[in-house]
């Protein structure tokens, strides 16, 4: 099950209703995260934590304090909506307890999702393939984990983004082949190939990240490998 962004205002402003309600969530995200399942739950937990706290903390719910996710028109419904329970004492308090049972009970839940985040990042070892160019925001990932004998190619785009406040990268990550490993194909090889199928790249980046343990692809491994990578090149770029 998935909770919409406004679901702590949505129909009767009751503090046992949405109290299971949440609870059915915290447990559905619980049950992923004990299978090493990360995303998008844990960055929708996050999205759910942030909205929360923005909520409580803006009496006024001014639509640039809000979070990204929510358009114009909900924060204008979400403001309008809060206008008309501030004459009702019993009801914002009602609507207070929900938030703060809320946030105390999923900030335990986001923990244990970053503290799996932490152990899967730990086990991830990047290093690049031959000598690196100077442009490095195009290039390969060659990727390995468990006992799986292949490995996975996939070419990645970094991009920059700019906004008001802050400027971060963006990655696109995208698969274009997969091999049999091992001694016989080792990352210099599979280099070796990508540069004679691409000859207008006579070295392109390349990185190989590899992890002994078999955590899920899509739900965890791919999200932090993308990470991991915009981080490391971020330092070569900065030492």
């Amino acid at each position: 099950m998935n909770l919409s962004e406004t679901w702590f205002i949505e129909g009767d402003i009751d503090f046992e209703l949405q109290k299971y309600k949440l609870l059915a969530y915290l447990q559905e995200v619980q049950t992923y995260f004990n299978e090493t399942k990360l995303y998008p739950k844990l960055s929708d937990l996050i999205f759910h934590y942030n909205n929360l706290t923005s909520f409580r903390k803006n009496k006024k719910l001014l639509q640039d304090h809000f979070p990204k996710r929510i358009d114009q028109v909900n924060a204008e419904k979400l403001e309008l909506v809060y206008q008309q329970m501030l004459a009702d004492n019993e009801l914002m308090q009602e609507l207070e307890n929900i938030i703060l049972f809320a946030i105390e009970n999923i900030r335990p839940v986001i923990e244990d999702g970053t503290g799996i985040y932490e152990f899967v990042e730990r086990q991830l070892r990047i290093e690049p393939v031959g000598i690196l160019p100077l442009y490095k925001n195009e290039g390969y990932v060659l990727l390995r984990y468990g006992n799986m004998q292949e490995i996975r190619v996939y070419s990645y785009t970094i991009t920059l983004y700019e906004h008001k406040d802050a400027r971060y990268r963006g990655i696109k990550m995208d698969l274009i082949n997969s091999m049999k490993g091992g001694v016989i194909y080792t990352s210099e090889m599979i280099k070796r190939e990508i540069i004679r199928n691409n000859p207008q790249m006579p070295n392109p980046a390349v990185y190989s990240i590899d992890t002994e343990y078999s955590f899920p692809l899509d739900e965890t491994l791919l999200p932090i490998a993308k990470r991991l990578l915009v981080q490391y090149i971020g330092r070569e770029r900065a030492a």
